[in-house]
């Protein structure tokens, strides 16, 4: 796993291509080699309502959080959010020139005692006998 999830304000479309993003962030994920590549999910979600700082309705965020097993150094985790700040960071210079624009990113430690999960993802298409 991580399992990601770039939230961003709805005006942020107007200056920024979401599914590059999007991309950038799963990406930089697949590059770092800590995660099996079956078990990266990166997905997007937008919010309508929203009021940031001072309420300029130009005003936009990115908030990327990532969902990683325990068992990673915490120095692991840190490099591993600085690299995908910085990667999430020069994409968006753009940007963040253009409009007022905040940036996060945070890794979390999924607590392993209530995470349930299946994934045929990765494994050998089976079949049945007599199928082909």
């Amino acid at each position: 796993m991580p399992h990601v999830v770039v939230e961003y304000s709805e005006n942020l479309a107007r200056s920024v291509d979401i599914s590059e993003l999007i991309k950038l962030v799963h990406e930089t994920l697949v590059a770092t080699n800590a995660f099996p590549l079956e078990a990266i999910r990166t997905r997007g979600a937008a919010r309508r309502d929203v009021r940031i700082a001072d309420g300029d309705p130009r005003n936009a965020f990115v908030a990327i959080v990532g969902r990683i097993a325990p068992g990673r150094s915490q120095q692991l985790r840190h490099d591993l959010g600085k690299t995908l700040f910085e990667a999430v960071r020069r994409h968006l210079i753009d940007a963040c020139a253009a409009i007022p624009l905040s940036i996060t990113v945070e890794l979390q430690e999924i607590d392993q005692t209530s995470n349930f999960r299946h994934s045929s993802i990765g494994a050998e298409p089976s079949t049945a006998p007599g199928q082909a």
